[in-house]
């Protein structure tokens, strides 16, 4: 501005001397106009001289590169403070910006996201750890526990190995987190939704519905896709008392063990939660699931209706008088289980678990769930799953915690490299150990009446 401003003042000035100029030389004779003319130019330049370097200097100051250099200095020196400073400083739940994220070589939209995500700085469970330490691995099957440990490779989780046929359970890894008193079970909870819907004979594996509008799905690719509005809308077609119904008879709310040290029941709240019934039986809100319950229900899946209590003998004299004891047989419940299969098997075939692998000879039923718990500052990967084999049909359960890394396909991923490790070893090739005769009904237990379809 100060140098359009003197800029301007010399052509006014010089305007206005030449309008004297003119009016001199229309009064004077030639020789006095010449002497006149002369003495004006030199008046003219003389200004021009003395101003002209402070004009041109106060010009070109404003685009000098090397007052852009400095400005540009300044600017990226306070912002890196700026970034400094936050990821410092931190929060109660941890640094809001993690060093790496403004390094050399990462780029400035990764910097964006990860400090504008609403995680940033959330969770605080690691991705890795030692899932084997405190662990008691007295009377456990030695091979199957050795292929869930290399499964895992470090991830911070556990892994539940049981027969679907007994309910013996023949590997616990982290027995720590799995005694723990429950996670939200994230989409793991359409299995119930699915049961549930189809036992009231409102839904089928064929049933369409419109999700959107150009968007139509059945049960089986919506549940091989973990697809969150379908089975929403079994829990408001249903309601809560009939989806708490079914949630009590697949054992929601109380332990899956018989005299198992530790084991906590689980949460199924007595009402439906703020969030609503929906989100209940798409994400699991306000549920707490153990993975000794998941196992439960899976071997209740896998065998066609028949709920063990799950057993895990500690000793060889337990293991050679081990006798499964049924918690309950569910009336009616083939048909319900026919149903949910396919979507089970599709979800590794080609749906959200195919991490665990697929083999038309050797196929593997599943179902992933991926969530954060919040009270337990955690990200979750889920995947419940069961084998076909012959006669030996093992239940697989995965619970991974952690971080971004974390979701219920690569919980997938662990559960397929169980039972690959398994096969390669030749363990189902062996010969499965024949139900006992002596197969009890556990004290109290009693067949359930289940609604007619």
């Amino acid at each position: 501005m100060f140098a359009l401003s003197t800029y301007d003042g010399i052509l006014q000035s010089s305007r206005q001397l030449g309008i004297m100029v003119s009016a001199k030389i229309a009064d004077k004779p030639d020789k006095d106009s010449m002497v006149f003319n002369r003495v004006f130019i030199f008046a003219l330049l003389a200004v021009i001289a003395f101003v002209a370097p402070d004009v041109i200097h106060a010009a070109t100051a404003r685009n000098s590169p090397q007052k852009k250099t400095v400005v540009a200095r300044k600017a990226t020196s306070t912002r890196t403070t700026a970034v400094k400073k936050r990821s410092t400083a931190g929060t109660k739940n941890g640094p809001v910006l993690r060093k790496a994220s403004y390094t050399k070589g990462r780029a400035p939209v990764s910097r964006y996201r990860q400090r504008n995500s609403p995680y940033s700085g959330f969770w605080t469970v690691p991705n890795f750890a030692d899932a084997t330490e405190g662990d008691v691995i007295d009377g456990e099957d030695l091979t199957i526990r050795r292929a869930a440990v290399e499964a895992l490779n470090g991830l911070n989780g556990a892994v539940v190995v049981s027969d679907a046929n007994t309910g013996r359970i023949l590997s616990m890894v982290n027995q720590k987190l799995v005694l723990q008193n429950g996670f939200q079970p994230c989409s793991t909870i359409k299995i119930l939704a699915g049961v549930a819907g189809v036992m009231e004979g409102e839904f089928s594996r064929d049933k369409v519905l419109k999700l959107s509008r150009r968007e139509y799905m059945d049960m089986t690719i919506a549940m091989a896709r973990s697809n969150n509005p379908y089975f929403a809308s079994i829990g408001r077609k249903l309601g809560y008392s009939k989806i708490s119904y079914y949630a009590k008879l697949l054992g929601l709310g109380e332990t899956a063990g018989l005299n198992i040290p530790g084991e906590q029941p689980g949460i199924w709240p007595d009402k439906e939660v703020p969030s609503g019934i929906g989100m209940m039986t798409s994400f699991g809100d306000g549920i707490g699931l153990t993975p000794l319950q998941l196992s439960s229900i899976l071997t209740t899946v896998a065998n066609g209706g028949t709920m063990y209590y799950l057993q895990y003998p500690r000793t060889q004299a337990e293991i050679e008088t081990f006798v499964p004891q049924v918690r309950r047989r569910l009336e009616n419940f083939e048909p319900a289980i026919q149903e949910i299969r396919p979507g089970m098997q599709g979800s590794v075939e080609f749906g959200s678990g195919r991490r665990a692998g697929y083999e038309d000879h050797e196929p593997i039923f599943g179902k992933t769930g991926t969530c954060t718990h919040w009270d337990h500052k955690t990200h979750l990967g889920w995947f419940g799953s069961f084998n076909e084999v012959g006669d030996r049909k093992l239940v697989v359960t995965v619970l991974l915690t952690g971080g971004k890394l974390v979701s219920g396909p690569v919980a997938s991923g662990v559960a397929g490299q169980v039972f690959r490790k398994l096969n390669e070893s030749r363990y189902f090739a062996s010969n499965p150990q024949p139900l006992p005769a002596n197969t009890v009904m556990a004290s109290g237990a009693q067949a359930v009446y289940m609604p007619e379809n």
